[in-house]
Parts: C-alpha cells; structure tokens; sequence
C-alpha cells in the first residue's frame, strides 16, 4: 500500500490563489513538478523563490556556506509572537551565542542521564493507549500526549499530569491547528512599524502559553538560586555560560528557548511518531518485525537502543515520508549562480524535506513506504545527501539524536504489547500548519498482543 499524500495543485494558479492555498496548507499549495525538479523559480510582485532539490545546492546552503544563507524573515514573523527571540528563529552572532550555551545539554552523555524520564513517558503512554485496547482511537492525540510528557519530564522533571503542564500542552495543541506556517507579510513587504496582520486568536494563544512558560521558567529559576533544582534540561541550560561571554541566558531569553524546546520537542515529536504508527498499521510485516524485536525492552536500559535497528529504521522511513517540518527558507544575503541561472539578492532559498524526500531523480521507489531501503546503497547515498528532516550543517536540530532515541523507545514499546490496524473509510491526509499532521486526526484500532 503506498502512503498517502496530497493532490498537488495546477502547474500555474495566480499569486493570491497561491497565498490562500499556502495559508491553508503548503503541501497541497505546490504543483506536481516539484517532485522532479532540480531546482524551480517563483517569481512574485515583491520577492524571488528558488526551491532547491539539487543535493549539491542543499549542501551548499545548509552546510558549506550557512553564514550567507541566514534565515529568512519572512518565515519568523508567522512564529515570532510565540516563539520571540529563540535559537530557531536568530541569526548570526545572537543565534551563535545561543547555540554555544543550548548545545551542551544536548551532548551524549545527557541522552544516557534523560533515557529514564523518556522511559517513564513512554510507560505511560502505553498505559493510556492499552486502557483504549478494542477501540478506534485517534493516535495523533496519544502521541501529542507521549511527547508532551517526554518533553515536560526532561525538560523540567514534571509528567503531563502536573496542572502547568497540562494548560501549556492545551495550549499549544490549539495553536498548531490554528496557525498557518506563514503570514501575509510572508508574502507582502512591510516596514517594521506596521502591524503584522497577526488573527487576535493567535496573539492571545501566543500569550497564554509564554504566560504559562514563564511561570515553569521563574519557579525553576528560584529553585536553582535556592540549590532545590533538579538536575534536568532546563537547569543545565539556565546554568551554562557562554564560554565567550561568561554569560547565560536572561529569563526573559530562557522563555524564548523554551518555547521553542516545547514546539521542536513536542510538535515534530508527535507528528513523526502519528505517522509511524500509521505506516506501521497499514504495513503489518513490518510491524511484527518492530513487535518481535521490542520484545527486549523490559527494563530501563539505555543500551537496549542500540538493539532496535528494525525500529530505527522504521522510524527514519516515516521522517522521510512525513517530515515534521516540510519546508526550510533561507535568504540569500548575496547575488549567486546555481545552474546556470542568477539568483538576486535577497532571494528566498527554499530547501523542501518533503519533496527532496521524495524525488522522483534520487530515490528508488520514492512515494513506497520501505525501511529496508537504509540497507541499500541507493538507500544510504540518499540518506547522506538528500534527507534532512532535521535540517543539517550547523543549524542542524541539536535534539536530533534526542528525538530519534524518543521516537524509536515509543514507537518500540507501543508495539511491543499493542497491535494496531487501519480503521475502515479513515485514511489519514497530510497536511503542513506548524508540522506535518493529518487533516482529520490519525484513526487506528488498537488491541492487545
């Protein structure tokens, strides 16, 4: 069974038909050619867009010159009222210094000491997802859950059943629905001192959760001053210095980054893992291959990762399928040359997980749900030069291996005890608003092993 995606619209549409289909959805916004092409030219009334799918030219931008493709503003104003002033939005020696001081709590060592509040998440979701056994059940909103606690856990050492918790994890489940990946000034010049063409509901969503945020962030604050704090994510982060600087991060700046730990964390966490869970339902011979293997998982051990190279694989094939985050846009500070064509400056440079993910010129079987093509050799040089859900190069996620150890522990012990199948008339369809999520929620049967 090939897994679905969305229709891809008409080859030429005009600009404000383009803007409202983006808004709605930036998937089914894109015509079918970009599947094949090497690199396609958008022109508008303000601004020039290339969409790279050249591995040469990703590479180019993502990791051999990122200093002169920064990223692009017109992308960060949709997300600055949520968002501020956070690492996934700075540029240059802001976003550098951020870096310095985020990167080392995500360090290997602190995967191994985070594996038990991953672990304890995931026992959890597997309590509420058996409670459910015998049912059509709505996975997305499960694996919404998972994440969520995943996140709350490492991050701050709470479950999702703390009260702050569960208000932030409301919160933000209302918002990704609700907010579009891009505003009209996404589209439209507009000078600094205009308003932003923000909808009410999404500023006051946008405040609700940095209220809540800050009330996690001030409390963790003055345990630290009082020598009370856990030893967990947050408190590494709002402990280490800038080696440059010797300074940290204000708590104004610390709510910034959590925000943006809680959407990269959460959001792309939960899209991944929904769209695992479905693969694997509609794939059943792979899903006793993850069942049987998961069978080692019974205590806490972090070792027992290494072992779930199935799962992993399982997991890296719906990230290539359904990336959380479909598209990345960069902004060329200079003029350029790519394929014989001049790029002005100040050209938007988008790099599309979802369609280099699924090119027609570089992957074998591209639309076909196959984890066993990692073990191939077309398999492994795309997966060096044409797979990027979390990005790479020096703006590369730095949860990246954080996730991929939380992905595949969830999806493993889910598996290990629980069988899901499709539910009848209920076929997921993708679409992009923050992440990669399907418009009618993910609808499994889940039973008992």
């Amino acid at each position: 069974m090939i897994p679905p995606k969305p229709a891809a619209r008409p080859d030429r549409v005009s600009l404000w038909r383009y803007i409202k289909l983006f808004r709605q959805d930036i998937l089914s916004a894109q015509p079918a050619r970009l599947y094949r092409a090497k690199m396609a030219e958008f022109r508008t009334p303000f601004f020039r867009s290339y969409l790279l799918n050249q591995p040469d030219l990703v590479k180019t931008v993502l990791k051999e010159r990122p200093m002169d493709f920064p990223k692009s503003g017109r992308i960060s104003e949709g997300l600055r009222p949520l968002l501020g002033n956070s690492v996934f939005l700075t540029n240059g020696a802001t976003w550098q210094r951020q870096r310095r001081i985020i990167d080392p709590a995500f360090e290997g060592g602190r995967l191994r000491e985070t594996y038990p509040a991953m672990w304890a998440a995931a026992q959890s979701a597997l309590d509420r997802l058996s409670a459910q056994a015998g049912q059509d059940v709505e996975v997305e909103e499960i694996a919404s859950h998972a994440a969520a606690d995943v996140i709350f856990r490492t991050l701050f050492s709470i479950p999702i059943e703390d009260e702050t918790a569960q208000e932030v994890f409301h919160e933000f489940r209302a918002y990704q629905r609700t907010q579009p990946i891009l505003n009209l000034a996404a589209f439209i010049p507009v000078p600094r001192w205009m308003p932003r063409f923000f909808r009410r509901d999404t500023k006051a969503a946008a405040r609700r959760i940095r209220t809540l945020i800050t009330r996690l962030t001030e409390a963790r604050l003055a345990a630290i001053k009082a020598g009370t704090a856990p030893d967990d994510l947050a408190t590494k982060i709002m402990t280490t210095r800038d080696p440059e600087t010797g300074q940290g991060f204000t708590a104004e700046e610390m709510v910034d980054q959590v925000a943006i730990f809680f959407l990269a964390g959460h959001e792309t966490s939960a899209s991944a893992l929904g769209w695992a869970l479905y693969l694997m339902a509609t794939h059943p011979e792979w899903q006793e291959k993850v069942a049987t293997e998961a069978q080692a998982l019974r205590t806490c051990a972090f070792s027992d990762i290494s072992k779930l190279r199935v799962s992993r694989d399982v997991f890296r094939e719906a990230l290539r399928l359904y990336p959380p985050v479909p598209m990345m846009v960069r902004e060329a500070t200079c003029p350029e040359r790519f394929r014989n064509r001049d790029i002005p400056k100040g050209s938007q440079m988008v790099l599309s997980p979802w369609h280099l993910h699924r090119h027609e010129g570089l992957w074998d079987n591209p639309d076909g749900f196959d984890p066993g093509r990692w073990q191939t050799e077309n398999g492994k040089t795309c997966g060096r030069e044409a797979y990027i859900p979390f990005s790479a190069g020096p703006r590369v996620c730095t949860g990246a291996g954080f996730a991929m150890v939380e992905g595949v522990l969830l999806l493993s012990l889910l598996l290990r005890d629980l069988r899901v199948t499709p539910v009848a008339g209920k076929v997921p369809v993708p679409e992009a608003h923050l992440t990669v999520r399907a418009k009618d929620g993910i609808w499994l049967k889940v039973d008992r092993r």
